[in-house]
């Protein structure tokens, strides 16, 4: 379907085409595989597939919770249909057990939960290294308003919660999460972006060997192995589960 169509933008995990609806974009989800900006590169077999699947159920699920998305639907298994949206150029990362680069950083033991869900933003720059902001220096850049950051932060912590609960219900621990956020045209703040094995931390309940309980990219990251399997299993357990009843 895809190749007809004018090509919009090529990230690392997806490329985004025009269509002839100019406020619907198609994402076309990649099995690429990078880490640590970019400077670890690989592939993993049918990646794109299961994250756009997996990111499409998560995003039906927050809709019908209340949270605006630009989720519209599935041509195919691995491309999505979504509405057109600036990208804030912010990271938005909301942590419930310390892992990553909050124990590199802060020293906090790797498993250490939380004492409640700690919310961070980092500039989306490459080149920069996506370096962690303050709120300060997000006015001071102009990469968001004070309200924007309210919004967003609120829904962060609302989306986290929402997510904690359903991973739970899939025999899975949220550890942490990376979420962005964009304006459509009538400047509402939408999700958009991805949630999937690649943005999120997920560790297996039914498992305590830290290597063995990870369902993530840090399969990728750390060299663990059994990546695909992992990506395969989260799939399995999203799906399993019903769709909520839409709140009025």
């Amino acid at each position: 379907m895809s190749g007809n169509l004018q090509k919009l933008y090529e990230g690392k995990a997806k490329i985004l085409y025009i269509t002839d609806n100019p406020e619907i974009l198609l994402a076309d989800f990649k099995d690429d595989a990078t880490a640590f900006n970019a400077q670890k590169k690989g592939s993993i077999i049918d990646k794109g597939r299961i994250n756009c699947s997996i990111s499409s159920k998560l995003f039906q699920i927050l809709a019908n919770k209340g949270i605006k998305t630009h989720f519209i639907d599935n041509p195919t298994p691995n491309q999505m249909r979504v509405k057109a949206v600036t990208i804030l150029p912010i990271e938005v990362i909301v942590r419930n057990i310390a892992a990553g680069s909050l124990c590199q950083q802060t020293g906090l033991e790797l498993g250490k939960v939380l004492l409640k869900p700690l919310v961070e933003f980092y500039y989306k720059n490459d080149q920069l290294g996506d370096p962690l902001l303050t709120r300060d220096r997000l006015y001071v850049m102009q990469l968001a308003t004070a309200e924007q950051v309210d919004t967003i932060t609120h829904l962060a912590l609302q989306i986290n919660k929402l997510l904690q609960e359903f991973f739970q219900q899939c025999g899975i621990t949220l550890v942490d999460l990376k979420l962005e956020f964009g304006l459509d045209s009538q400047q509402q703040i939408l999700l958009a972006d991805e949630i999937s094995p690649d943005t999120c931390r997920l560790w297996d309940n039914a498992k305590t060997d830290p290597n063995q309980r990870v369902m993530d990219k840090d399969r990728f990251r750390k060299d663990l192995g059994n990546i695909e399997d992992a990506y395969q299993e989260v799939l399995h357990r999203v799906i399993q589960v019903t769709l909520p009843q839409k709140n009025n």
